[in-house]
């Protein structure tokens, strides 16, 4: 018998198994808390677009050329809200372009904006990547024929 036995013995302690099951049970559990928000995290930004505006032009007082650069996921369509503003910072024009998928990581686009005013700045407003299901044919189904 080891010492540790006999004080065990002497002074009423003993080792409980379960103890060490709840020990591994919440280390197992905060083990799988951490890989949930590990996977949370990079899910997140798997589909992540980056757009930034590199130029604009006010062609006249009905349209703006925009230039922009967008950074997204290869193979996935992306759809952008492109904007245009008066000197009050009114918008005066959007619309929404669709780019197609492509290998490249990185492309810059050049897009016109039609106005209602004069605009003062055209810039993009925010972007994001397209269901598989609606890029080949836009963001909206094709509406049904009524009967």
């Amino acid at each position: 018998m080891t010492t540790q036995d006999m004080l065990d013995e002497r002074y009423g302690r003993r080792r409980s198994p379960g103890r060490r099951w709840v020990i591994g049970i919440g280390i197992l559990f905060a083990i799988g808390i951490v890989a949930l928000f590990g996977w949370f995290t990079v899910q997140g930004s798997l589909d992540t677009v980056d757009a930034d505006t590199t130029g604009f032009e006010v062609v006249d007082e009905h349209a703006v050329e925009l230039a922009f650069q967008i950074t997204a996921p290869p193979g996935r369509a992306v759809a952008c809200a492109i904007e245009a503003q008066d000197e009050d910072h009114g918008v005066v024009g959007w619309r929404i372009v669709e780019v197609e998928a492509s290998d490249l990581h990185s492309r810059a686009l050049r897009e016109v904006i039609p106005t209602t005013a004069l605009a003062t700045t055209g810039f993009v407003n925010s972007c994001w990547v397209l269901p598989a299901e609606s890029a080949a044919g836009g963001v909206l189904p094709p509406l049904a024929p009524l009967a």
